[in-house]
């Protein structure tokens, strides 16, 4: 019986989540600095639903791949995108005192502990992908590549800077326009999400065809994610989001609720998310993921 998207997604879920869980905290076990360990743990254990490192299990099945192909891509995904957490709610980014509905890092350890998880979690994120036994050298190489690309000044870094850059210039007086909102958020946003699915693409060994529309498919779903990101800060609460919500104006950011409304911003979340379905079905096991393209632009938190 074919599974309605909520029922996919929980049991997608169900079934990976163990392999994730069994994993993600061993490189932490040792260590000489046992107090950043615990610092870096604190992020990582906070949870979420773990969007990246299942679509990217997601992408290698998609393929024909198996999920224990791309588990290792996932946990640096993961890696990367608590590290990139950690760093937005310090108090020169975001200024956040709670995610996921605890108290962000920097309130617990302070800044500049906090700072440091940051680095270490950036960091071994690149070592568990160079040091993956059961892929070959060259494909760890790629994939390396393709996180260093999505992470950096090319791609989450810069999407950073671009967006700290427009609170500055809205604050001042002045704006920007859809464009720009886009580029912020594609790089910001979706490239660590096209990244994802790009690098379950590369473990499973994907022809070039099917990496290509998984990329793309990847940045398309990335761009749903952020616009329901922006809608959800509009119209839901703290308690469901698990952090602080209404604060983008006040810190001068632009929204897609802000250039074009919210009938507008959702008919371009429905726009990203139709784009990335038609890129998902012509390859050959698309169903998990075109159900996570559903769930993505509905979800309530």
């Amino acid at each position: 019986m074919k599974l309605n998207s909520s029922d996919q997604v929980r049991s997608d879920l169900e079934r990976l989540l163990p392999l994730f869980d069994a994993a993600y905290l061993k490189p932490f076990e040792s260590g000489e600095a046992p107090g950043l360990a615990e610092a870096m743990c604190y992020s990582l254990r906070a949870g979420g639903k773990r969007v990246r490192p299942v679509l990217c299990m997601l992408a290698a099945e998609c393929v024909g791949g198996s999920a224990e192909d791309a588990l290792v891509c996932g946990l640096a995904l993961e890696y990367i995108h608590t590290y990139s957490l950690v760093h937005d709610d310090l108090p020169a980014m975001d200024d956040d005192d709670l995610r996921r509905g605890q108290p962000t890092n920097h309130k617990v350890y302070g800044e500049g502990q906090a700072i440091l998880a940051g680095d270490g979690l950036l960091t071994e994120a690149f070592q568990v992908l160079a040091s993956a036994s059961s892929l070959s050298a060259d494909c760890r190489v790629e994939l390396v590549s393709i996180l260093a690309e999505a992470a950096g000044w090319r791609g989450m870094v810069g999407g950073q800077s671009l967006d700290l850059a427009g609170e500055i210039l809205t604050r001042s007086g002045e704006s920007y326009g859809l464009d720009h909102l886009q580029l912020i958020h594609r790089l910001k946003t979706g490239a660590l999400l096209r990244a994802s699915l790009e690098m379950g693409a590369v473990a499973a060994g994907a022809d070039p065809g099917s990496r290509k529309a998984l990329r793309a498919a990847g940045a398309a779903m990335g761009l749903a994610f952020q616009i329901q990101d922006d809608l959800l800060d509009e119209t839901s609460t703290d308690e469901q989001m698990g952090k602080r919500v209404n604060k983008d104006q006040g810190r001068g950011k632009i929204t897609y609720p802000m250039l074009l409304g919210m009938d507008g911003a959702r008919l371009a979340l429905t726009e990203a998310t139709e784009q990335a379905i038609t890129l998902l079905k012509p390859l050959p096991h698309p169903e998990a993921l075109i159900a996570w393209a559903h769930f993505m632009a509905e979800r309530t938190s």
